[in-house]
C-alpha cells in the first residue's frame, strides 16, 4: 500500500478537527500548530476534503472548518480517498488489466499484494473518526501505550469497537 504523507496528514488533521471542534469551527492555523503540519499544506488538503464532502468551511471572524458528518459516519478510508490517495499495494497500473512485468503479465506475487491492499481498505473502512478519537484503535505492538487524553472528561464511550480485535491480528 502506498500511503504517503498526504494521506497520513489528512487523517491527522481530521482527527484533530473532530477532537477539538466541540461544535465550533476550528481554524486551520490551530490544527497546523497542534499537529506540526504546514498551514499551506493543510489548506491544500482541506480543499480536497471539502470537495469530498467531509468538511465544510465557515468564513469570517471565528470561522474555520467543521465536519460535514458525524465522527461515527466518517471513515478513515473516506479521508484517504478524498485526498486522492490510492489504496494499492501492487505496482500494476490500476484498472488496465495489464500487469507490471515487461511483457504486461502479472508478477507471481500480484494476488498477494492485491489482497493485502483489499484488507487494508476493508480495515480503514471499518474505522471511524469516533473510534480514533475515543481511543478504540490501539497499537498491538509491545510497549505501545495510548496517548494521554487531552479532552476534559475523557472518551465519550467505552463500548467495544468492532475493530478492536483487528489490531491484535
Amino acid at each position: 500500500m502506498r500511503l504517503s504523507t498526504k494521506g497520513r496528514y489528512a487523517v491527522m488533521a481530521m482527527v484533530d478537527l473532530a477532537f477539538h471542534s466541540d461544535g465550533r469551527p476550528v481554524a486551520l492555523s490551530e490544527i497546523a500548530f497542534r499537529q506540526e503540519i504546514s498551514l499551506s499544506y493543510l489548506e491544500q488538503l482541506f480543499a480536497k476534503l471539502r470537495r469530498g464532502g467531509l468538511v465544510r468551511s465557515i468564513r469570517g471572524p471565528g470561522g474555520g472548518y467543521l465536519l460535514s458528518r458525524g465522527t461515527v459516519d466518517t471513515r478513515i478510508a473516506d479521508i484517504i480517498l478524498a485526498v486522492d490517495e490510492p489504496l494499492r499495494a501492487t505496482r500494476c497500473p490500476p484498472g488496465t488489466g495489464t500487469g507490471c512485468m515487461g511483457d504486461k503479465s502479472r508478477c507471481l506475487t500480484h494476488d498477494l499484494w492485491e489482497e493485502l491492499g483489499n484488507q487494508i481498505h476493508r480495515y480503514l473502512s471499518s474505522v471511524s473518526l469516533a473510534d480514533v478519537c475515543d481511543k478504540r484503535v490501539l497499537a498491538a505492538s509491545p510497549g505501545a501505550q495510548a496517548p494521554s487524553d487531552r479532552r476534559a472528561g475523557g472518551p465519550s464511550e467505552k463500548a467495544e469497537s468492532p475493530v478492536a480485535g483487528l489490531a491484535a491480528q
